[in-house]
């Protein structure tokens, strides 16, 4: 009676050396291609999150300065020395002015004014807000950064005379000793150079 099991002596065969080499080489390679395409597929995804959060912050910056500028109010104040400055400021690349519709959700004993700056710090776009109109000397303002990697930033103020000034008021509006066009601009026009989108210009306009 024969004891060698169903298989028979010779009829039962495992892998051989070399065919577990070959399996193991041909997983290997499957294995390396695939960890390839994955980490390509993530980093494609890092850099397109970036890229998105760098778009929303540009966003995010447009709405906020649109908000401001377009609600612009020709209302002067006085600076923490005490000397007036104008409804709108501005010399490339810092500008202030007072702007309308400071919401007030808790009702406190404050205008609905406020003074608004804008500066270029460190590649970096910030925005000023001071609690009150005309400043004490130790009036701090509240600062926001808006974007980043923010190259350069430079304005352009549009006049009665549709003429654009790199600054406002114009020391000079029509040459000679005339005095400075007071009041707003009837547009403002903001280029910025981004360090990944390269040039934006902003315009907006302001209410007369």
């Amino acid at each position: 009676m024969s004891t060698t099991g169903p298989c028979g002596i010779h009829s039962c065969r495992g892998f051989t050396l070399l065919e577990l080499l070959v399996a193991l080489a041909i997983f290997g390679l499957i294995a390396v291609m695939a960890y390839g395409g994955l980490g390509t597929v993530l980093e494609l995804r890092a850099a397109t999150d970036e890229s998105g959060q760098r778009l929303a912050a540009l966003q995010k910056t447009y709405l906020v300065m649109q908000r401001d500028i377009e609600q612009a109010i020709a209302r002067p104040v006085r600076d923490e020395f005490g000397d007036e400055q104008g409804p709108l400021v501005a010399a490339t690349p810092l500008f202030q002015f007072t702007r309308g519709g400071w919401s007030n959700p808790a009702g406190r004993p404050r205008s609905s004014l406020q003074r608004v700056g804008y500066n270029l710090e460190d590649q970096q776009l910030v925005r000023y807000t001071w609690v009150v109109l005309d400043r004490a000397q130790d009036s701090q303002p509240l600062q926001q950064v808006l974007a980043d990697n923010i190259v350069s930033m430079q304005m352009r103020y549009l006049d009665a005379t549709n003429s654009w000034h790199d600054s406002w008021p114009d020391p000079e509006p029509g040459g000679g000793d005339q005095t400075p066009e007071p009041g707003l601009p009837g547009a403002v026009e903001v280029t910025l150079e981004h360090e990944h989108f390269g040039l934006l210009t902003w315009l907006f306009q302001l209410p007369r």
